[in-house]
């Protein structure tokens, strides 16, 4: 009898995966938990463990397949299955060869040779076979590189950083090029330069990214808002605690917090704003979690700043660096990156002044927090002018159940929360 492993839910709102790579191939014994695969989500990019002890007889699912929550993707034969099978044949029964160990001197060698049944090593990262293969060609010690993966892990990707940041690779002629060359060159510049337009595959997560925005846009009718408000105060109550905050707390003190807390203030006062679409029904979120965008390189990942209104700002000043570095270092869970009901995207961090976000489905909003800029306004005595810091708020709504007079409401509440902010302000 044979088992089957079926697609995880890596994530609450999460109906299927795209399979990345994978990391065990037919014949491998794979003990419980040790990662088989890494499946790529709208929401994250996860190594999915294995649910038991056994063999891999057969790989169903391909890389970059996309397969339902619940299709199964591989059969394994449980150690409990062999010992039977063995037995049955009258042939003497053994005991499974213990799981292959590596350590870092000779784990590019070894990998030429034979692939490893399991992914342990007593000192030294751990690698699949697949990143032990690329170890192997272009003969380099894993010691030197620095593993982004679930515990220190190497992936395939920090191997291919690895080579790509050193001044003089040394890949093998026969590596495939990631870019391929149309065939007719075409002529442009003001020099006749020839140049050749080129074709490179989209990553497995760049697809996911680009399957969410044109379900978002094809599905969600998007309203557009945008007000402008003063935040002279803010740029002050910053400038005048960003040094000792840094001091004590080791990170900077953004403007971005704040902003991420007069929006999930507005948010208590606004439920019909913290809501999805679901099924022709109004589904109201009573938890608060605040989506941001935080990019990795060409990547983007939405983490979640779970009850952002019950955090000081300290507090989601914590949870922003924390969710930033996790992505950056590969370390960002399911779990970080599910459960959102709204997202805030700090796009004035580009200098943008004023963009439409396309809304997170299936949230109904999302809300660009725009660059502070200097502008010469009228004093409030109408006497004379001054220099105010101003920021533009633009908002991004569901238009099936969300119209003007919500959109406005909601702003209003935002720069109202955002006027609190001034020297003496507590932050934590």
């Amino acid at each position: 009898m044979q088992k089957e492993m079926t697609m995880p839910r890596l994530g609450e709102s999460v109906t299927e995966g795209t399979i990345v790579e994978w990391l065990v191939k037919v014949g491998d014994q794979v003990a419980e938990y040790d990662p088989i695969c890494e499946v790529q989500t709208v929401k994250v990019v996860a190594e999915v463990p294995a649910s038991f002890s056994g063999t891999v007889k057969e790989i169903l699912v391909p890389v970059d397949e996309t397969v339902s929550v619940g299709t199964p993707i591989v059969v394994m034969e449980t150690e409990a299955d062999a010992d039977a099978d063995a037995s049955d044949d009258d042939q003497t029964t053994t005991t499974p060869a213990p799981t292959t160990t590596q350590t870092p001197a000779t784990a590019a060698t070894t990998a030429a040779e034979s692939t490893p049944a399991a992914e342990t090593t007593t000192a030294g990262p751990r690698f699949s076979p697949a990143v032990a293969t690329l170890l192997s060609k272009y003969q380099l010690d894993p010691n030197q590189i620095t593993g982004t993966g679930h515990q220190g892990r190497l992936t395939r990707k920090d191997v291919e950083n690895f080579v790509a940041q050193r001044s003089q690779p040394q890949a093998p002629q026969s590596t495939p090029a990631k870019t391929v060359a149309q065939a007719k060159p075409v002529q442009s510049g003001l020099m006749g330069r020839l140049a050749t337009d080129t074709v490179q595959p989209a990553s497995s997560i760049r697809k996911a990214i680009a399957d969410h925005m044109v379900q978002s846009k094809a599905e969600i009718p998007h309203g557009w808002m945008m007000v402008e408000q003063d935040v002279s105060d803010l740029v002050k109550l910053r400038q005048s605690e960003k040094a000792k905050f840094q001091q004590l707390e080791g990170y900077k003190l953004t403007y971005f917090p704040f902003f991420v807390k007069a929006v999930a203030q507005a948010l208590v006062k606004h439920p019909r704003i913290n809501s999805s679409w679901q099924n022709n029904q109004i589904l109201t979120h009573h938890e608060i979690n605040i989506s941001i965008a935080v990019a990795k390189g060409d990547e983007l990942y939405v983490p979640v700043i779970k009850h952002a209104d019950n955090l000081s700002v300290k507090g989601i000043a914590s949870e922003i660096t924390r969710l930033a570095n996790a992505v950056r270092t590969g370390k960002i869970t399911a779990d970080d990156m599910q459960g959102g009901t709204f997202t805030v995207n700090n796009t004035g961090s580009f200098g943008s002044v004023a963009s439409m976000g396309i809304i997170n489905y299936p949230q109904a909003a999302i809300i660009q927090i725009e660059s502070i800029r200097k502008e010469l306004k009228p004093t409030p005595d109408g006497l004379g002018f001054k220099i105010a810091d101003m920021v533009n708020l633009s908002l991004s709504v569901d238009h099936r159940l969300l119209d003007g007079v919500a959109a406005g409401g909601f702003l209003k509440d935002v720069k109202a929360n955002l006027m609190q902010f001034k020297p003496g302000f507590e932050l934590y």
